[in-house]
């Protein structure tokens, strides 16, 4: 029985969950053992007809997880029990050959690698796949006007479609990251119990980075037993750092999904429950799960950042701990950018509330406009400032419009005329520079996006 959401198939795609499955694990071990046994053997430090075998035998046909486990009960040691498993499986003369010159890190840690390496292969895809939606929903309410609030208040004008410029923007930046981050952390080590290269010798550092290119990893410059820990430290920082731009992103939809303000919807699908006690609700679920699994995957950077001060050359208190965090770091990953993905493309914007959420104070969000014309005319900023703040005043006071205050006001209509009241109240007219920042957001993510077809319009 599952005991984790995880292991039920609550969180994350079968494609991601498969990879940290004990059968998979096994599967990247063994290629790992293979590989290096054909590079020890083309590098003349095993036979070559047992390299030949080791590399042939291998894999989950030969090596069954079943017999893995049952060696574990008896070794109490995961991969020493691998390499039994695979010592079984070959010739007398092959055996003495199998795991020659390595310890239990270069293939735990090499294969963890490979796992990774598919798993980013994915994250990098959905996040591609959410860039393209975003990108979509900028460019569809790129002209259409609302209101920009700042500590919860209502601040000034902005073109609604530059929320999602915004956010495209920081994906972006996390694409270019991972690129960069892979090189750091999809690493081969096959240095033995030290670091040293062990019995393999000088050709020890050739052997490593023959499996390294096989493998289609980095071989790591220098280690002790294990890969340096900062690499996966900062791994699981790059996926709290992209889960907290997701958690931005459904904050802002549980935000503007509040009644109060009503201007998205998550998507609702028919025969679906908000609320077991009441009929009316339509709960923004999606967007609240992404928040909350935010906070779990912000909480494994902790963890990695203590995995990073092992004892010498290494000791075992990140083992157990790893078993945890790398694979929920992904899959958790995972779980919310395909959440994400889904409710930004089938946002549901009310464009009538979002006008009238514009208008709700009656222009007091056009003030810096109005200022602007002030200070074209002369007046000193603090001077302009403080007519403008008591013309809103008033309004505020009154329940009027601002324009109206400030009509009203006899030394602010000595500066502005009607025509430049009409421009500083014309919704359009104030987006000022953000078409071109958009455009800029959208040209560098086509760069990025790799699609068969072009963009909806």
């Amino acid at each position: 029985m599952p005991v984790l959401p995880i292991d039920s198939g609550r969180y994350g795609s079968e494609e991601m969950r498969g990879i940290f499955e004990e059968s998979r694990k096994l599967s990247y071990m063994l290629r790992v053992e293979g590989e290096v046994a054909r590079a020890q053997a083309e590098l003349g430090l095993i036979p070559k007809e047992a390299g030949e075998e080791i590399f042939e035998k291998a894999n989950t046909r030969f090596v069954k997880l079943e017999r893995c486990k049952e060696l574990e009960r008896l070794t109490r040691h995961e991969t020493a029990s691998v390499v039994l498993a695979l010592e079984e499986v070959c010739s007398d003369e092959a055996k003495p050959w199998v795991h020659y010159g390595l310890t239990s890190n270069d293939l735990l840690d090499t294969s963890t690698s490979l796992q990774l390496k598919d798993a980013l292969a994915i994250v990098r895809r959905r996040m591609v796949e959410l860039l393209k939606s975003l990108i979509e929903k900028a460019r569809a309410y790129s002209k259409l006007p609302s209101v920009g609030r700042t500590h919860g208040q209502h601040a000034s004008v902005m073109p609604f479609g530059l929320k999602f410029s915004v956010w495209a923007s920081e994906l972006i930046a996390q694409l270019k990251l991972l690129d960069r981050l892979r090189d750091r952390v999809l690493l081969c080590k096959t240095l033995g119990a030290v670091g040293t290269g062990s019995i393999m010798g000088e050709k020890a550092v050739e052997v490593e980075e023959l499996v390294s290119k096989r493998l289609g990893l980095n071989p790591v410059k220098a280690a002790t037993q294990v890969i340096p820990r900062e690499r996966y430290a900062e791994l699981i920082f790059f996926s709290a750092l992209v889960g907290s731009t997701l958690d931005r992103i459904a904050t802002e939809v549980r935000n503007l999904q509040r009644t109060e303000i009503g201007e998205v919807e998550e998507p609702f699908l028919e025969g679906q429950v908000g609320s077991s006690a009441l009929p009316i609700k339509r709960n923004p679920i999606r967007s609240e799960r992404v928040s909350s699994l935010a906070r779990l995957l912000r909480g494994l950077v902790q963890v990695a950042l203590e995995n990073v001060s092992l004892w010498h050359e290494r000791d075992l208190t990140n083992s157990a701990n790893e078993r945890f965090t790398l694979p929920l770091s992904m899959i958790l990953l995972d779980e919310m950018l395909s959440t994400t993905h889904y409710v930004v493309s089938n946002l549901r914007v009310d464009e009538g509330r979002v006008r009238r959420n514009l208008e709700l104070t009656r222009g007091l969000v056009y003030s810096e406009f109005v200022l602007k014309w002030l200070l074209r005319k002369g007046l000193p900023r603090s001077k302009a400032y403080g007519l403008l703040q008591r013309a809103a005043f008033r309004a505020m006071e009154r329940g009027t419009s601002y324009r109206e205050e400030i009509r009203r006001d006899a030394e602010l209509s000595k500066y502005l005329s009607e025509e430049e009241l009409d421009e500083a109240f014309d919704a359009e007219r104030c987006f000022s520079a953000s078409k071109r920042i958009m455009d800029e957001v959208e040209r560098e993510a086509l760069s990025l996006i790799e699609v068969d077809e072009p963009l909806e319009d």
